[in-house]
């Protein structure tokens, strides 16, 4: 799974590494994240007709938007369900009527500088019994640097409570689609989010390209990928700092994971 991100590079870097056409001034003025958890407002690539005055639209175009993390269905009573959808399995995509229809139709890329993954390691012997189960946190990235391009689907939620003139009556909301791990990181879990690669993410974001062929793409081949043991800091949200990234001096995972 993808519980936690990392997104700090800036906004021009991201338009320009995903020729981006338009920035929203909200995703503009997003701050950086080294701990991207479920629910944040999180920044999304996608390719959508420009808003022009009064109904009309205009051209497709590249855009940088600002999402909340968790997609929330378009036929759901409240926004709450969004927080137990921040993964999308890959193989059950098309089955899923929260997930067939942005498949389809809302495609999008969720720009990271990497995510973080929790490995289970072995209780110590002579602990007592129910004795918690020790984990090392993980630090995973694009082994050559690149921005991690996760591949996301989102969706639109209209707010009964809100008037038609209210500009917050709709909710964008978002979800990062997961797929198996690859040999190396199933050490770590047996899940990841499907990275896709420069070459795929043309095709991924357009909208002509139907969801049987989008499918094909996020299951199709990913990006090499390091790793580094990091602090266990990251796992509460109050810790947000470059130093969650830095490796850890005295991991305590005895088997290192290296990719």
């Amino acid at each position: 799974m993808c519980g936690r991100y990392a997104s700090f590079r800036d906004a021009e870097d991201i338009a320009d590494e995903l020729a981006v056409a338009r920035i929203a001034d909200d995703a503009r003025l997003l701050p950086a994240s080294w701990n991207v958890a479920p629910t944040d407002p999180v920044r999304i690539v996608v390719e959508r007709p420009e808003r022009l005055e009064g109904r009309s639209t205009g051209e497709i175009t590249r855009q940088l938007q600002v999402a909340r993390w968790g997609l929330v269905p378009s036929w759901a009573k409240d926004p709450g369900v969004g927080a137990r959808m921040i993964n999308a399995r890959s193989e059950t995509l098309l089955d899923k009527p929260a997930f067939a229809k942005p498949l389809a139709v809302r495609r999008c890329l969720l720009p990271a500088d990497g995510y973080f993954e929790w490995r289970k390691l072995a209780v110590p012997e002579g602990a007592p019994a129910g004795a918690k189960v020790p984990k090392q946190a993980y630090w995973i990235r694009p082994a050559d640097g690149d921005v991690a391009a996760l591949a996301g689907l989102y969706e639109f939620w209209r707010d009964p409570s809100k008037a038609d003139d209210d500009p917050d009556r709709w909710l964008v909301s978002a979800t990062v689609v997961t797929r198996p791990a690859a040999t190396e990181l199933e050490r770590i879990h047996d899940r990841m989010p499907a990275i896709l690669p420069r070459s795929a993410w043309d095709a991924w974001l357009d909208p002509a390209v139907g969801a049987d062929e989008a499918l094909e793409i996020v299951q199709g081949a990913g990006v090499a990928l390091s790793t580094v043991p990091v602090s266990n800091r990251v796992g509460s949200v109050r810790n947000n700092d470059p130093g969650l990234v830095e490796p850890d001096p005295e991991p305590l995972d005895p088997d290192v994971v290296r990719v």
